[in-house]
């Protein structure tokens, strides 16, 4: 008896693309692998707002309104959901090119520019593309071996080509492109929310306390049960980190919203693409804050063209082989696999079962006939045995 088995493996797409990328849950999770500020920006929120809701929240909603932690705990909710939405997606990362296609492209250049002199600069790797009656050059990346679309830029954190490249955030552990810039401004609009929700009702929290047992009493306060626990050191503490969180966040909410009414990206306003001396105007502009707002934040979303699901089979098979009575012939049972199942594995079992032969000597004498006669039913034929 021969027994064959045939393994196939698994491997997803993600596994072998290149970048300086992290992937988990199979792929469905993309982050860069700095990511400890990541982390510091998760301790932050949740510490900040586990301390309001512990402590604050429960007086205030005795005080004033019991609405006061629902609205709290909505924003909570909705700049954590923004934020995990921005790290864990695809920003728009552009496929690297293929050897054959790199090799297409390197001859499109070298027909276009023809040969250069040793000793002598090649010229740049620059096509004209134009947009709105506007030229746009798209230039060539050494590392993906693509001429970039445009907006596009190669993040030197990532090591990838980035649609619509924006920046690379690392409070949010990832970059900031075409497909996840609108949650990436709505965290940080609702973060602006939050941080000064949090820091106004901390301060009216403290004015309360100070209307009934006086300042300095609220000062001195200790930890005790409630309504005693109020802990107004760790109030005082989220008092410090709203203060220098509400500066940056809001600021930085500020100026993205300043993008946005121009359709223009940080990366383009760092580079002073439309504001140089040139004074090109922005070919993405619709001239209207409205329709630029629209386009950015409310516009379709483009699917990933990363395809980090798919699936790379790579098969390994080994034999193991027995002895067992051969015959002069054989027969092997085939088992094939139909093309809508998917299996890590697959086993084949190849018997080998003699099967007897027999000769024209051997056969009955109503099996022996020569060519072109008929057979001839024996006498004893349809006659019943007992």
């Amino acid at each position: 008896m021969s027994v064959m088995v045939a393994r196939k493996k698994v491997v997803r797409k993600w596994e072998k693309l290149p970048g300086r990328n992290t992937f988990c849950c199979d792929g469905r999770i993309m982050m860069a692998r700095q990511k400890g500020i990541f982390y510091l920006t998760l301790f932050l929120i949740l510490g900040t707002c586990a301390l309001f809701f512990a402590f604050e929240c429960r007086y205030l909603a005795v005080q004033l309104s019991p609405a006061i932690p629902v609205f709290a705990a909505v924003l909570f909710l909705f700049a954590m959901a923004t934020l995990l939405r921005t790290s864990f997606s695809d920003p728009g990362v552009i496929p690297r090119a293929l050897p054959d296609e790199a090799a297409f492209i390197e001859m499109e250049i070298e027909a276009t520019n023809g040969t250069v002199p040793q000793g002598q600069r090649p010229p740049p790797r620059i096509k004209n593309f134009q947009i709105n009656n506007q030229i746009v050059k798209l230039k060539y990346c050494y590392t993906c071996k693509i001429f970039r679309p445009p907006r596009a830029s190669h993040c030197s954190i990532c090591d990838n080509c980035v649609e619509r490249f924006d920046h690379h955030c690392p409070w949010v552990g990832n970059c900031v492109g075409k497909r996840n810039y609108r949650y990436f401004y709505l965290f940080i609009l609702s973060l602006s929310l939050l941080t000064i929700y949090i820091f106004t009702f901390n301060i009216v929290y403290v004015a309360l306390k100070s209307l009934k047992i006086g300042f300095l009493n609220t000062l001195k306060e200790t930890p005790g049960t409630y309504p005693s626990m109020s802990l107004t050191v760790l109030t005082v503490l989220e008092v410090l980190i709203c203060f220098f969180t509400l500066w940056s966040v809001v600021g930085l909410t500020g100026f993205h919203t300043f993008l946005v009414a121009l359709n223009q990206t940080t990366n383009e306003d760092i580079k002073g693409s439309w504001t140089g001396k040139n004074r090109v105007q922005n070919p993405y502009s619709h001239g209207n804050i409205v329709k630029n707002c629209c386009e950015v934040l409310c516009g379709p979303l483009p699917p990933s063209v990363l395809d980090r699901r798919g699936i790379l089979q790579q098969e390994e098979s080994t034999s193991q082989e027995g002895s067992c009575p051969q015959g002069p012939s054989t027969q092997e049972p085939s088992a094939t696999q139909g093309p809508g199942q998917s299996q890590e594995s697959q086993f084949v079992l190849c018997l080998q079962v003699p099967v007897p032969s027999m000769s024209d000597t051997e056969m009955p004498e109503e099996k022996q006939r020569t060519p072109g006669e008929l057979p001839v039913p024996s006498p004893d034929a349809g006659r019943v045995e007992h």
